[in-house]
C-alpha cells in the first residue's frame, strides 16, 4: 500500500498530528475534533465528510522569533491538504517551548 493510501486511511484527526509533529517538531500537540459543535452552522448542512473543525494547541520551537500571524500560517502551511479536502476551521493556539512551563511539554 502507498503511502498516499495508507494517509487516506487514517483519520484527519490523525493526519493532523503527523503533518504538524513532523513539519513543526512539536513538543507539545494537542488536538481536539470540535466539529459536532459545527453540525447545524448554515456553511455545515448538507457535509457528511465530519471532521471539519479543530482546536489545535501547538508548542514548537520553530515559532521562536515569529509573529502570531506567522506562526499560524506554518500551521496552514502543514494543513494545505487537508484545508482543500474538507477541513473547515481551526482554532490555534501556538507558543514556543519558552513560553510555556517546562511541566507541560511533551516530547
Amino acid at each position: 500500500m502507498g503511502s498516499r493510501a495508507a494517509t487516506a486511511i487514517m483519520s484527519r484527526a490523525q493526519r493532523i498530528q503527523m503533518k504538524l509533529q513532523s513539519t513543526l517538531q512539536t513538543t507539545l500537540l494537542e488536538i481536539e475534533d470540535v466539529s459536532r459543535q459545527h453540525a447545524g452552522h448554515a456553511a455545515m448542512r448538507g457535509n457528511t465528510a465530519g471532521e471539519t473543525h479543530f482546536n489545535l494547541k501547538i508548542v514548537s520551537p520553530k515559532f521562536e522569533g515569529l509573529s502570531l500571524v506567522n506562526r499560524h500560517r506554518l500551521v496552514y502551511d502543514a494543513l494545505a491538504e487537508e484545508l482543500q479536502s474538507g477541513l473547515h476551521a481551526l482554532s490555534i493556539v501556538a507558543k514556543t517551548p519558552v513560553e510555556v512551563p517546562a511541566t507541560n511539554q511533551v516530547k
